[in-house]
């Protein structure tokens, strides 16, 4: 078969530690299991697989060794079981997502932490005693080496999926594709178990991203503001079980929407992200 005519990347579903931060501060990030509602997500997007399998297809599934992307991939396989597809599973430690440093920190440190990622640049800043998304990028390039060489076989199933996190994703598909620095800290967060669909078309043998990739940029204004302090609050966990009062919450969100909305005001006037959603570098032979 050599390359698959699809690649399928999928963040697991909703985590505890989406719905609650305060978990990472007592359970290790590698261990943090779905809710009940993530596994209602991973199943859905079970069912959605279906549509993408033809009566020939085999699949080769790689996942992140996190709990609740085993626990995804568990229910995706469950919702295909009866179609008979045949399918083999591979757990890859390069697919975990970025590194944020053993177990969190207080409240206070993490939001001040944040705030300070947010201004110096969501790529290149170093969690402490954790990773940037470009080591997560330098893992990513490990990896493309490895399916490159996966495709070389034969008998490289028709369909390659990728269990995974959403920052890893992200940067998976800047590696792929050669997306700029600035495009990528563009980018919104990818929804819980949303299919992003890689098509290969037979003429040239490159892939073509076919699931559109929202953007900061494409926002108007007010409707990327309240998207912003949306996302930070959720991402920050600010509230009164924080130990901060209101002022102290506005705050700290708005310095992080101030610094994330001067990064996307500048991209968007960036000749550089005129790219097409999925338009591989002409120079790139692995694309």
């Amino acid at each position: 078969m050599g390359r698959p005519r699809l690649i399928l990347l999928v963040r697991h579903g909703e985590s505890q530690g989406n719905r609650d931060k305060s978990v990472n501060r007592y359970i290790p990030n590698h261990k943090v299991p779905l809710t009940e509602h993530g596994h209602e997500q991973a199943k859905h997007s079970g069912q959605l697989l279906r549509k993408y399998l033809k009566e020939d297809d085999s699949i080769c599934f790689y996942t992140s060794p996190y709990l609740r992307a085993r626990q995804t991939l568990a229910d995706i396989i469950e919702e295909i079981d009866d179609l008979g597809v045949c399918y083999k599973v591979f757990e890859e430690p390069r697919m975990r997502e970025q590194d944020f440093g053993n177990f969190q920190s207080t409240p206070e440190d993490m939001q001040e932490m944040w705030v300070e990622r947010a201004k110096y640049g969501h790529f290149f800043y170093r969690i402490p005693f954790g990773e940037s998304a470009a080591d997560v990028y330098d893992r990513c390039a490990s990896f493309n080496t490895t399916l490159f060489r996966q495709f070389d076989r034969e008998d490289f199933p028709s369909i390659l999926v990728l269990v995974t996190h959403g920052i890893w994703a992200r940067v998976f598909l800047m590696k792929w594709f050669r997306w700029k620095v600035e495009y990528f800290e563009n980018l919104q967060n990818i929804p819980h178990c949303s299919w992003l669909v890689m098509e290969r078309d037979e003429k040239n043998d490159r892939y073509k991203l076919k699931t559109h990739m929202a953007t900061w940029s494409e926002l108007e204004d007010r409707q990327r503001e309240e998207k912003m302090k949306e996302d930070a609050s959720d991402e920050l966990q600010l509230s009164a079980n924080a130990g901060l009062s209101a002022n102290e919450v506005s705050k700290v969100v708005n310095a992080a929407v101030k610094a994330e909305d001067e990064q996307v005001r500048n991209a968007k006037y960036d000749h550089l992200l005129n790219e097409a959603d999925g338009v591989a570098c002409e120079n790139c032979r692995k694309c």
